[in-house]
């Protein structure tokens, strides 16, 4: 399926091996990896992080879901399978996955699906159109990044706060100071919304802001530089207990959000992310809402980057290389710290297939 602006193979969790030790193989079978080539010819996957995905959707373990959804995260040239933190743009697929399938009963006109994200334990609500006992795919709504128009589905991330550590500001702080082997001191913000992120400002690393994908990934070093910044980042968040770990063990998280002002387009603020070690060319879902969250955090980069353009009830206007994303965030003050009640989004989603994948034996 496709969820907004990634892909996935989706399986049933009764399909599949009752130990998760026997899923990497299969998953990693499936999609062609590893391909040094980073092509992933002889599978599935697209050859790129955003098309090399997995989920794994099943009975709810928790008695305020419908479904239980895990996502896999899998090497493009090697064969790390990771679950640690969700997509938000596969989370799309989800709702209309388990209606589809029949997890999930559902009459014409609206459904609620709720889905309880395993990999961070984080509750995802989401709402769209059934037609015809089926999910609504056909619509009018554009998705920047996606070619055509869909149906809307409408995504409420719950509590989305300490997804990956347990905590909003993982080391109390809206900004830190990390000493970076081969880069130096940079002024960063971590913050652990939906998915970690490590937020640095552009120009930090002599960049403008607004370079393409394509550009980051042809500068010499850069993404080696960003790699090592991400690693004190993991290890200063708690995502990982050593820098080892943070490279062998967790290479997918944090994200890296590159922020530059907007750059005077219709924006709030203009973002490069970086993902398993590329970079994307549409912002990760769960990092934008990361940056939207972050927003309303008093002096984050993200906060400061933005000044004070955007209304407490406004949604936060990301640029990034494939367009404009509006994110909702709505943040609350508990015990005199701020807390994430909420982040949404809209996405669409469709089924391209359904049937068997061969996977070789190995």
């Amino acid at each position: 399926m496709r969820g907004g602006t990634s892909r996935a193979l989706v399986f049933h969790a009764r399909d599949l091996p009752a130990g998760r030790d026997g899923w990497a193989p299969l998953f990693c079978g499936a999609l062609g990896s590893p391909d040094p080539g980073e092509r992933q010819l002889d599978g599935l996957g697209g050859g790129i992080s955003s098309l090399s995905k997995v989920a794994i959707v099943g009975s709810p373990s928790v008695a305020d879901a419908d479904v239980d959804y895990t996502f896999a995260q899998v090497s493009v040239s090697g064969t790390n399978v990771s679950y640690r933190g969700n997509c938000g743009n596969i989370s799309a697929a989800i709702g209309p996955f388990a209606v589809d399938e029949g997890l999930v009963p559902a009459r014409d006109g609206e459904a609620l699906v709720r889905i309880h994200n395993t990999n961070t334990g984080k509750m995802i609500h989401a709402r769209f159109g059934v037609v015809g006992g089926k999910a609504q795919v056909s619509g009018d709504f554009s998705l920047q990044g996606v070619a055509g128009t869909g149906a809307p589905i409408f995504l409420d991330f719950i509590e989305p706060g300490g997804a990956a550590t347990g905590r909003l500001l993982p080391t109390g702080s809206a900004q830190e100071v990390l000493d970076v082997p081969g880069v130096g001191a940079v002024a960063v913000s971590l913050v652990d919304a939906a998915n970690p992120t490590v937020f640095v400002a552009a120009e930090s690393l002599g960049l403008g802001g607004d370079e393409a994908p394509a550009a980051i990934g042809a500068a010499p070093g850069l993404l080696t530089r960003l790699d090592a910044l991400r690693v004190a980042a993991a290890v200063a968040m708690g995502v990982a207990g050593d820098e080892r770990e943070a490279r062998e063990e967790v290479p997918n998280l944090p994200l890296v959000a590159l922020l530059s002002t907007s750059q005077g387009i219709e924006a709030d603020i203009t973002v490069r992310m970086i993902s398993a070690g590329q970079p994307h060319r549409a912002t990760p879902l769960t990092a934008a809402m990361c940056v939207a969250v972050a927003a309303r955090i008093p002096d984050t980069l993200v906060a400061r980057i933005m000044g004070d353009g955007v209304g407490a009830g406004d949604p936060v206007r990301i640029a990034h290389p494939t367009g404009i994303l509006p994110v909702e965030a709505v943040l609350s003050v508990r015990n005199g710290q701020p807390h994430a009640e909420r982040a949404t989004v809209i996405r669409t989603a469709r089924r391209l297939m359904e049937g068997r994948v061969l996977v070789p034996v190995r």
